[in-house]
């Protein structure tokens, strides 16, 4: 699978979204990290460009609850349905609701063993193999764990 990792917004610390990349690279997946502070906008070319099936958005900056459901928006308003967008980072628990209505079907906390990521990758392979809906545009309701 495809997977482009992102840094929204002013968020300058990468570490964790390149240990996860090179983690789904080992995993065998193709992987595009977009580099530090990106729009919303541009992650949604590099995610198109690269024709990227999953989008990773790493965040620590405390603008998960406004620059998350734009890039949500924006691949619906795409026609990018079919991407699947997790997240990762300090997501406060009252903060989750609104990110998983906007179309995030995974929170990665602190603490998450690199291998999680790669089983929910495993996930979304299985689920599409079967036809159920997977991506952020394919309908509401379901989610990782």
């Amino acid at each position: 699978m495809r997977v482009v990792i992102a840094k929204a917004g002013l968020d300058g610390h990468d570490r964790g979204a390149k240990i996860i990349a090179r983690a789904m690279r080992d995993g065998g997946h193709e992987v595009i990290y977009t580099g530090l502070r990106r729009t919303p906008e541009q992650i949604i070319g590099i995610t198109r460009d690269e024709d990227g099936l999953a989008l990773g958005i790493s965040t620590l900056s405390g603008a998960h609850s406004r620059l998350i459901p734009v890039i949500c928006d924006l691949l619906r308003n795409e026609g990018m349905h079919e991407v699947v967008v997790f997240i990762g980072g300090i997501i406060p628990d009252p903060d989750r609701a609104i990110l998983y209505n906007s179309g995030v079907r995974a929170i990665f906390g602190p603490g998450t063993s690199v291998d999680e990521p790669i089983r929910f990758l495993e996930e979304i392979e299985n689920r599409r193999k079967q036809g159920l809906p997977v991506g952020v545009g394919e309908g509401e309701g379901w989610r990782w764990q």
